[in-house]
């Protein structure tokens, strides 16, 4: 049985298309997830526009943020049933055995390898996902918006886990792609003052981002950093797809402040990191996320404490894959949900 699927299938630009996909076989510890919605990720549209610094194995179907049910079990898959509502974590392939692994943070072993680039991914009908990745959809809360609980639990993992947020705070967050917006919206829900900063053209998306109670600076930001005592913000989440926007954080963060840098830019920096020294600044990477933050994330969206529909930009079905990665990219629109079926 085959079904359609986007593919990526070379390292150069727009090598992306409609492939026809055979429907794949559990291994023991697996389920075959009959797809129903997959959200598009910036790194999907990195991998399209080939501007993306990991290593792609080629030809590899895309998608990593999805949900749906559970179509067939592997042999010694014992807590899931056929016909259960799941969504899937991203760690496709992990090393058991990492210390990493063993600690809980399989999300920073090395080996890993995630849906969508490392093994095929979920822009099709059925995938292949291991049952330790999977999470439970609470009831009511629509697969639509439980396809997105990925990019959520990156933010989470970058604003909750990563920074050091307390109410009252005054923040920045850097970009408003759809992880600056979550990571705006996360750092609200955490109490703080918030300003999503971004360019022009990011006008629409920073729109978005005064849902979720932020305000919107375009260009920038240095009186609203400054509006309080003069010394600077008490956090930057930098959530910008350049390293250039590190330097912008650096000089926006009060002495004693902290930086929280998730977004991805393989530039060098070709600048000096002398501020980082001398205002005693804490700068944290945060990559991904695992087990106890979807359990938080699928909790606040069944609550409504968390609402994606904001950044939810459309629905298209898997054949207008391209009108969809079009809209994204111009920054027409925030987030965009794919339907295999």
């Amino acid at each position: 049985m085959k079904s359609p699927a986007v593919v990526n299938f070379s390292s150069a630009p727009h090598s992306v298309e409609l492939r026809e996909f055979a429907r794949p076989e559990p291994g023991p510890d697996d389920v075959i997830m009959a797809v129903e919605a997959v959200g598009v990720c910036g790194s999907d549209l990195h991998q399209w526009t080939a501007s993306h610094s990991w290593k792609v194995n080629y030809p590899v179907v895309l998608g990593h943020e999805f949900g749906g049910r559970i179509a067939a079990l592997g042999a010694g898959v014992k807590a899931w049933s056929e016909g259960d509502l799941v969504v899937s974590e991203t760690a496709a392939v992990i090393d058991a055995n990492n210390p990493m692994s063993r600690a809980g943070l399989y999300n920073l072993d090395p080996t890993r390898k995630g849906f969508g680039y490392g093994v095929d991914g979920a822009m099709t009908r059925f995938v292949r996902v291991p049952a330790r990745c999977l999470h439970r959809v609470p009831a009511g809360l629509a697969i639509e918006h439980a396809a997105l609980t990925e990019p959520c639990c990156v933010a989470y993992n970058a604003v909750i886990n990563n920074a050091k947020i307390r109410p009252g705070d005054r923040v920045i967050v850097l970009g408003p792609g759809p992880i600056g917006i979550l990571c705006a919206a996360m750092a609200r829900l955490a109490g703080a003052e918030v300003a999503l900063v971004g360019l022009e053209r990011d006008k629409a998306r920073l729109d978005v981002a005064k849902v979720y109670g932020c305000q919107t600076i375009i260009g920038d930001a240095s009186a609203w950093a400054l509006a309080r005592d003069g010394l600077g913000v008490d956090g930057v989440i930098d959530a910008a797809g350049s390293s250039a926007a590190l330097k912008i954080a650096l000089e926006l963060v009060r002495p004693a402040g902290w930086i929280s840098k998730v977004g991805w830019g393989p530039q060098p920096l070709n600048f000096s990191l002398d501020p980082l020294v001398q205002k005693n600044i804490t700068l944290q990477g945060s990559f991904s996320h695992n087990w106890p933050i979807w359990e938080r994330v699928l909790a606040l969206l069944a609550s409504g404490q968390l609402d994606v529909r904001p950044v939810l930009g459309g629905v298209w079905g898997l054949e207008h894959w391209h009108e969809a990665f079009e809209k994204m990219h111009s920054g027409e629109i925030v987030k965009a949900v794919l339907k295999p079926v």
